[in-house]
This record gives C-alpha cells, sequence and structure tokens, in this order.
C-alpha cells in the first residue's frame, strides 16, 4: 500500500491518525512514519484498511434524510 493510498482510506473511513492508533493500540509515531512513507505499511495492515474502505467507499453516505429535519 502506498502511503496516498493509506491516506486516501483514512479519509474514507473518516478517522484521523490518532483514530487508527487508538484502533491498532500503537504508537502514534508509527502511524505517521506509515503516513509519510518512511515505515512500510505490513501487508495485513494494508489489506485490513483497504477493506474497511472499500465498504465505506461503496456504501457511501444516505442523502434520503437530508432535508427532512427542521
Amino acid at each position: 500500500m502506498t502511503p496516498e493510498r493509506f491516506a486516501e482510506c483514512l479519509v474514507s473511513l473518516r478517522w484521523t491518525t490518532i483514530e487508527l492508533t487508538s484502533a491498532l493500540q500503537c504508537q502514534l509515531s508509527w502511524v505517521e512514519a506509515m503516513e509519510s512513507g518512511h515505515v512500510e505499511i505490513p501487508e495485513d495492515l494494508a489489506r485490513w484498511l483497504d477493506r474497511l474502505a472499500r465498504c465505506h467507499e461503496t456504501a457511501a453516505v444516505p442523502t434520503s434524510y437530508r432535508g427532512l429535519a427542521g
């Protein structure tokens, strides 16, 4: 996984690096190093992030409720 796809996945998931750090229970500096490309993203983590992001990208946010409240 490229650092660019890593960042795209976080955007799709609406996660910050801090939220990913919390989910993985790891050091923020390691997540930031992956994000910047200084550390290789482990294959299992890359597959997991990509699968989650693709689910979010495919499902999209519903919009039919907009304009109903208020």
